[in-house]
């Protein structure tokens, strides 16, 4: 069983992901290019911060002030964003779907260490919400106008998971909790490796599906 400061943690920096993100895809929905486009990343927006009152609530039921289990996690997120600010629209799309992606798989296998009615929690605030058909519908649809911008993209693509990795590893060392609770639920350092993999794996699928090259 997870001890209770690892599953504070946890949360906290899930509940302020979700947090950070609706700001920042609030604000990149003023990059579309259409109406259509500027709803459906509110949309997403509007997703993610029902899912933080979620986190939020689940925090307070553990006893956590929210405010409080997120305040570690902030300047690493908004480092991440800083340095990842979508200057097109497109690039916005690519974030929302990959950087989201890279976040959702993380948390997802870190769920199955915690107890279950934290775990199911993560996994049900973990939902796509349309933003697969989103970002693959609208990629496609410029790269067919325009080939010469996938390679672009593709470079922004990795550019967000070089930045995601970054803090990430400045979280776990910050935070013995988190990165004690990894190593433990996934049984040592090999299975960590495992663990990433996984994710790589997903995230070369996902570049697949937009038709970029990983």
């Amino acid at each position: 069983m997870a001890a209770p400061d690892a599953v504070t943690d946890l949360l906290g920096a899930l509940a302020y992901g979700e947090l950070s993100a609706f700001d920042h895809l609030a604000d990149d929905a003023g990059l579309a290019p259409s109406l259509a486009g500027r709803a459906e990343m509110s949309a997403l927006a509007a997703e993610e911060f029902g899912h933080y009152r979620q986190l939020a609530e689940r925090l307070r039921e553990l006893g956590a002030q929210p405010e409080d289990a997120m305040a570690p996690f902030v300047a690493a997120l908004e480092t991440y964003h800083s340095l990842t600010k979508p200057s097109t629209w497109l690039e916005s799309v690519v974030k929302a779907y990959v950087g989201y992606g890279l976040a959702a798989d993380f948390y997802r296998e870190v769920a199955a260490f915690v107890d279950d009615d934290t775990g199911a929690l993560i996994k049900d605030v973990l939902t796509d919400a349309g933003r697969a058909e989103f970002a693959v519908r609208e990629v496609a649809a410029a790269v067919a106008q325009q080939p010469s911008i996938a390679g672009r993209l593709a470079l922004w693509a990795r550019r967000l998971v070089g930045e995601a990795i970054s803090q990430t590893q400045h979280v776990l060392a910050d935070r013995d909790s988190l990165m004690l609770l990894l190593v433990e639920g996934t049984g040592d350092l090999t299975g960590v490796a495992a663990l990433i993999t996984r994710i790589t794996d997903r995230h070369a699928g996902r570049m697949t599906a937009l038709g970029l090259h990983s």
